[in-house]
């Protein structure tokens, strides 16, 4: 039996010390802990093995997990198991994450995009801003930017893969090319590998042409902004000028010039309030326009300076350089005479059209270069040549030359979806030698103008003083007419005053009479009534005295009782019991008493 026990204890034992063993383990080799931003990319040693391609494993197969362990505390067996900790794959505020997977079916030749998350290749939807854990031995992640449209622009969008679209037709689902959808301002996260965006300039931009200078093209500026979402707008808008750069640098043939010379364009335009004749010699070249420029500007300087005008900013204050292009409108008049322009078009984008304009002809580098400016060359020149060189030194011949342009502008570019405002013609010129005939017969002109001036303003003045001293004697007439008035007036207004006051004493006198005969009335008829009231009074006052003294049989009665009630109350009455004598002779010893003020009356003695 002790054998029994001792052997079961030793049992337990065992057992509790193999279980604090395996917890050992457990806790000390096997545990895995991933904090926060973190994961752990497993690799299971054991398992079946991975199809033919495959790079990931699923649960139960050998190699690499395709899903990674989340934050927390996990427990692997070392054995059958290696883990390394890794980072999270972040995107960040305004970001995307392009992925592109490396696990999964062969993409059919030329496919760049992954049609399920099932196959190689760059996957069509992109990552948000987030934190995710997705294998990096199987899908490679690349952080880039997203697409931050400013307002005054919009976003045209061309799919980068699919079948090409009809020529001329807009790409539809599953087709490559423009887009008839556009982006409105705002923040987008758009896959760059499967869709380009470019931000083109809706509203309002201006083409302006220099003489022989050259043509520069300005669009809106954008401010620059220290928080996040305008930093976001000024790296697309920064794109989009890269872009323009390979275009401008792909296409020297047409004539385009780098932005630098297109702002010193700008600068000269700003500052052509008064301008001197400028350089002769043709721009030949991007290189050369810079050349010409600064020869311009330095022809400008001086009269600039006489005129008192500031020079230029180094950035226009409302409007940035998109490029320049050494393009000028020149032409011969109808008489046969080299006419050189300085104008400027403005013209507006519409954004429901942006799209069918940039699918035909481009951004807006190219929709100017190809478009608008030869348009603005073509029609100058042809409207040009029917007109005199003195009409365009002249006033009226220049204004109907530059509503027939806009005019044939606004038709012919409308046609096109492009919306022409305005075309200003702002400078002229025309050679010496026509110039200074016309320059001095204008002055003439305007010399004998301004005498003729002189002279009828003088009769005017003449004429003016006359009816000024008119004015004078018709305003002494008047103030004497006025005076003669104001006393007719006064004793007008006397007399009628006068007479409404002793009308109106003659009506008070009538009504003091009136009252009088009325108070006179009063007093009658109060007297009347007076006696007959004390008539009546005394009659019935008799009757009353006549019934009473009826009441008496003895008349004598009536006088005693009359003279009782006319005595006085306060009289005493006191009476003297006389012996044998005379009364006089008794009343000498008798004394009557007297009662003092205020005490009562002595009883009567009978």
């Amino acid at each position: 039996m002790n054998e029994s026990r001792k052997f079961a204890a030793l049992m337990v034992a065992v057992a509790v010390a193999l279980a604090v063993a395996v917890f050992a383990f457990e806790w000390i080799c096997c545990r895995i802990y991933v904090g926060p931003g973190e994961m752990a990319i497993v690799t299971a040693k054991t398992g079946d093995e991975l199809p033919p391609g495959a790079i990931l494993a699923e649960p139960g197969q050998k190699g690499v997990q395709r899903v990674p362990l989340a934050e927390g505390r996990h427990f692997l067996n070392p054995i059958t198991h290696d883990w390394r900790i890794v980072r999270a794959v972040s995107i960040p505020a305004g970001s995307v994450g392009v992925v592109t997977s490396k696990n999964g079916r062969e993409l059919p030749p030329g496919e760049i995009l992954a049609p399920d998350r099932d196959s190689k290749g760059v996957w069509r939807d992109v990552l948000g801003p987030g934190t995710y854990r997705l294998n990096p031995e199987g899908y490679a992640v690349t952080v880039m930017s997203a697409i931050n449209i400013p307002i005054g622009y919009v976003g045209v969008v061309t799919s980068q893969t699919g079948r090409p679209a009809k020529e001329g037709a807009f790409a539809g689902p599953g087709e490559k090319g423009v887009m008839e959808r556009i982006l409105q301002p705002g923040l987008y996260y758009v896959n760059p590998r499967a869709y380009q965006v470019d931000v083109v300039e809706v509203g309002m931009n201006q083409v302006s042409i220099v003489g022989k200078s050259g043509t520069v093209v300005l669009t809106k500026t954008q401010s620059q902004s220290a928080n996040g979402l305008d930093e976001l707008q000024r790296m697309t808008l920064q794109k989009q000028v890269q872009k323009r750069a390979e275009y401008v640098t792909q296409n020297a043939d047409l004539g385009i010039v780098d932005e630098d010379n297109a702002r010193n364009f700008s600068q000269v335009l700003s500052g052509s309030l008064s301008r001197a004749p400028v350089a002769k010699k043709k721009v030949a070249s991007p290189s050369a326009s810079g050349m010409a420029l600064a020869r311009v500007r330095e022809e400008m300087a001086e009269p600039l300076a006489a005129a008192g005008v500031a020079p230029a900013p180094q950035q226009p204050a409302s409007d940035s350089v998109a490029f320049g292009m050494n393009q000028f409108v020149q032409f011969p008049s109808s008489d046969g005479f080299a006419i050189m322009l300085d104008m400027t078009v403005e013209f507006e984008l519409m954004p429901e059209k942006i799209s069918k304009i940039f699918m035909l002809y481009g951004d807006l580098p190219a929709v100017v270069s190809k478009i608008i400016m030869p348009q603005i060359l073509s029609i100058s020149r042809m409207k040009g040549s029917d007109y005199k060189a003195r009409e365009f030194i002249d006033g009226e011949g220049r204004q109907k030359f530059q509503e027939e342009m806009t005019a044939e502008l606004v038709r012919v570019l409308g046609e096109k979806s492009i919306l022409v405002r305005n075309a200003i013609v702002r400078h002229v010129e025309v050679p010496d030698e026509i110039l200074s005939p016309i320059q001095s017969a204008a002055v003439a002109k305007e010399q004998d103008l301004t005498n003729r001036t002189e002279q009828e303003t003088e009769k005017r003045r003449a004429e003016l003083n006359t009816e000024i001293a008119k004015v004078d004697q018709l305003k002494r007439e008047v103030e004497q007419e006025t005076a003669k008035l104001v006393a007719t007036v006064a004793a007008e207004m006397k007399k009628d005053v006068a007479g409404i006051d002793a009308e109106t004493k003659l009506k008070a006198a009538e009504i003091d009479l009136e009252c009088a005969k009325i108070q006179a009335k009063i007093t009658e008829t109060r007297g009347g009534a007076d006696v007959a009231a004390r008539f009546m009074v005394e009659n019935e006052e008799a009757k009353g005295l006549k019934r009473r003294a009826s009441a008496f049989r003895d008349p004598s009665l009536w006088a005693d009782l009359t003279f009782a009630d006319a005595l006085n109350p306060d009289v005493t009455i006191r009476v003297i019991h006389a012996g044998e004598g005379t009364l006089w002779t008794d009343l000498k010893g008798a004394s009557i008493a007297v009662p003092a003020a205020g005490a009562a009356p002595a009883p009567a003695t009978k």
